[in-house]
């Protein structure tokens, strides 16, 4: 209760409030914002402006996704948005591919808040969403996950489990997590789902296979469960990411 009363103070001694801002601006594999209740930008970084194609971040502040984003996705992240702010559940972890204004994708890690008055009523949310970096394929760490991640990669249409890879592993779940960690930045669930998601993007960007058939290639047994997994991390489904970053007709 101390050290909350005293950032309390600290913060009102302020002379404008403080947001983070300033300090997001400089990292520029971050995305940073915050928004009311409405889901409209009340702050934001510089890479969130570059992101979506623009120039000064006067251009986002007082929009929603849906303004700004193209249709399928700016919808998908709105929603996301009003479910956080209707249940006040945090999202945490969230691997997610964005696709950006200039048709480029990148992995990230997406953390959402919510924020809420003195009343404990909820009036906004606080998001950020980080870059993944580049794998580390060298050192012990990665040599002792080499076989699994081999193992996955040659059984692209295995429908393979977490715990499938653990035992192949030789480790125990914390530690062959850890390592994954360490060499991806991601755990061996997620990892495991961004690997089955590149294998689908890549074959609904550049061939003409059934959405069921690419379905199977990535290892889902079902088309649904597939369609609403893509549409989780994408905020696509896979028709839509094919009509978007397809390359075939």
């Amino acid at each position: 209760m101390k050290q909350e009363n005293d950032v309390r103070k600290l913060l009102g001694q302020l002379n404008a409030p403080f947001t983070g801002e300033a300090i997001f601006d400089h990292f520029h594999d971050t995305v940073f914002f915050i928004k009311n209740a409405k889901g409209q930008y009340l702050v934001v970084n510089e890479t969130l402006v570059h992101r979506c194609g623009l120039k000064r971040k006067s251009q986002l502040i007082g929009r929603t996704p849906e303004e700004v984003l193209i249709a399928p996705l700016g919808s998908s992240f709105a929603q996301q948005d009003r479910q956080l702010l209707d249940s006040g559940s945090p999202l945490t972890g969230q691997l997610e591919l964005h696709i950006y204004a200039s048709a480029d994708v990148g992995w990230c890690i997406t953390n959402k808040h919510p924020l809420t008055d003195k009343g404990g009523r909820i009036v906004g949310l606080v998001g950020v969403s980080r870059d993944l970096g580049s794998p580390r394929q060298d050192g012990s760490d990665y040599e002792s996950i080499v076989q699994v991640v081999d193992y996955v990669r040659n059984n692209p249409s295995r429908s393979i489990k977490v715990q499938e890879l653990v035992e192949l592993s030789d480790l125990s779940r914390f530690q062959l997590d850890r390592r994954m960690q360490i060499a991806f930045g991601l755990t061996t669930g997620q990892w495991l789902l961004k690997s089955r998601i590149d294998l689908a993007r890549t074959q609904l960007q550049t061939t003409s296979e059934p959405i069921i058939n690419i379905a199977h290639n990535a290892g889902y047994s079902d088309q649904s469960a597939f369609s609403r997994q893509f549409r989780r991390v994408t905020g696509l489904t896979p028709n839509e990411y094919r009509k978007i970053r397809g390359r075939v007709d």
